[in-house]
């Protein structure tokens, strides 16, 4: 049999595409800096500029020219998730492709998997506040229902609009409680129905359940919780910058069984660049 069913180019690619049909969180974050990376311990550095001043002009003034300020942030890629696993003879004989399909898929869940925990885990950074009548705060909760959720999204676009966020690309995502008290909500609500959709950048967004108060809202069981508040996060694609690749994909012989072996690396790295694209409401699942 040999490694015919192993040429690591081939399970690359189909890694790669698995992998990005899992993430929800990093569905919602910019790749802008993706192509530069090469190997664990890249760095990437974001030149970002400041404002640039303006001036009321009427005909013959002289012109006054400002320097322009700019300031540079690292993206270290810095963290990395490994997978290895081995199929016997015996069982790669009865299942051929099969087993390594699956196997494969597996990998690539549990690597999105922990990506998407590690993303949500930023929720702190987020720039934009506001009253925590209607949002909360990390030490006290929103209770939500389905009498004030709509109230409780329309707060949260508000508080962005009026940081002067972008309308275009808003995401949130939400648990599953959340989106269940929404389809009950009194007034507005978003499809009972969620389905696919493909974002502008051509990804298919996992999660997606419908569009409310200008947000894309997804659907996702890696909110960060402590059982009772929860951290969600709503903003632009804008706010994290997220950087990821499969440095290597490995097909060897064991030497001390008769099975076949598949090892890979996958490397990322990721930032709150602009904290004030980017909102957090602390909300805790009320009855009704």
């Amino acid at each position: 049999m040999g490694l015919q069913n192993f040429i690591p180019s081939v399970w690359t690619a189909k890694l790669f595409v698995r992998l990005r049909k899992s993430l929800v969180f990093a569905n919602v974050v910019n790749k802008d800096y993706e192509p530069e990376i090469s190997a664990f311990g890249d760095t990437v550095y974001i030149n970002e500029l400041g404002p640039v001043a303006t001036a009321s002009y009427t005909k013959g003034t002289v012109l006054t020219y400002a320097t322009l300020d700019s300031a540079q942030k690292s993206l270290l890629i810095d963290q990395g998730t490994s997978f290895s696993f081995s199929i016997d003879d015996i069982d790669k004989a009865q299942t051929k492709p099969k087993l390594m399909t699956s196997a494969m898929s597996e990998a690539a869940y549990s690597v999105a998997d922990g990506i998407d925990q590690v993303i949500a885990g930023l929720y702190a950074q987020a720039g934009v506040t506001g009253s925590a009548t209607y949002i909360g705060s990390s030490g006290a909760s929103v209770s939500v229902s389905s009498g004030n959720a709509i109230e409780t999204i329309s707060y949260i676009a508000r508080y962005l609009t009026e940081k002067n966020v972008p309308t275009q690309g808003r995401f949130g995502i939400i648990p599953p409680w959340l989106h269940q008290k929404l389809w009950l909500a009194e007034t507005g609500s978003i499809a009972s129905t969620g389905v696919p959709k493909i974002s502008d950048s051509g990804i298919l967004m996992n999660g997606w359940v419908g569009n409310l108060a200008g947000f894309d809202l997804m659907v996702s069981n890696n909110v960060s919780t402590d059982e009772t508040q929860y951290r969600c996060m709503f903003g632009t694609p804008a706010a994290i910058s997220y950087a990821g690749q499969i440095t290597e994909i490995e097909a060897l012989r064991l030497q001390t069984t008769f099975a076949d072996a598949m090892r890979g690396l996958y490397v990322y790295g990721v930032k709150v660049i602009r904290p004030n694209a980017l909102c957090t409401a602390y909300l805790a699942e009320a009855a009704g």
